[in-house]
């Protein structure tokens, strides 16, 4: 009984270990991981040991409020058949992130690879951006993959969903705060050299 018992609170803390590091969050297949069989999930959601977010995404109900609960939800949501997510949060929601400029995206906005696909209500789901993101472009945020900022504005520029005045400033701002430099612009091998004239032009003289 008692090596029951010391195995039982082993597979608890083992979750929470997990979720520990996604904002209380979870997949099926970690849960199975962790030492949960998946005939037992429905009794702690029953329970109210856990909140069944969406098909395959759980919370502890007990863990402390996350700063942006949201992010990490659709992140998981976008993971592929092996649980690994395939998401990576770019554009309108990269700049927000990086609070670059007094935008506020009202979706989120997330890149995808091209072959990625979801039966589901697109106006309920991010704003979906198809394309690879090479890793050196890639950064974390809040648990989550978030394209860096010399990415994220390059994409933006190329797209042109956002006003340039707010580009103006966002340009301005990561160059004043050393999120973006000179040096890496001009390394910068995967941008073009009209979005990177356009960026010079955009920061001006600093």
């Amino acid at each position: 009984m008692t090596n029951k018992r010391h195995n039982h609170k082993g597979t608890f803390e083992h979750l929470y270990e997990i979720a520990e590091g996604q904002s209380g969050y979870f997949t099926t297949k970690q849960a199975e991981a962790a030492g949960f069989s998946q005939k037992n999930h429905a009794y702690h959601v029953r329970t109210g040991n856990w909140i069944r977010e969406q098909r395959g995404i759980y919370r502890l109900a007990k863990f402390p409020p996350a700063e942006r609960p949201d992010l990490m939800f659709w992140w998981l949501w976008s993971r592929k058949r092996n649980d690994i997510p395939q998401g990576i949060y770019s554009h309108e929601t990269a700049l927000s992130l990086y609070d670059l400029s007094d935008i506020n995206p009202a979706r989120l906005h997330m890149t995808v690879p091209r072959a990625f696909q979801r039966r589901t209500d697109l106006s309920k789901i991010p704003v979906l951006h198809r394309g690879n993101v090479h890793k050196d472009d890639i950064e974390k945020r809040f648990g989550v993959k978030v394209t860096r900022p010399l990415k994220t504005i390059a994409d933006l520029l190329v797209v042109r969903t956002v006003q340039m005045d707010h580009m103006r400033q966002a340009v301005k701002q990561a160059f004043q705060r050393g999120l973006i430099t000179r040096a890496e612009l001009k390394q910068a091998k995967r941008i073009s050299p009209a979005i990177k004239k356009e960026i010079e032009q955009l920061r001006g003289d600093q």
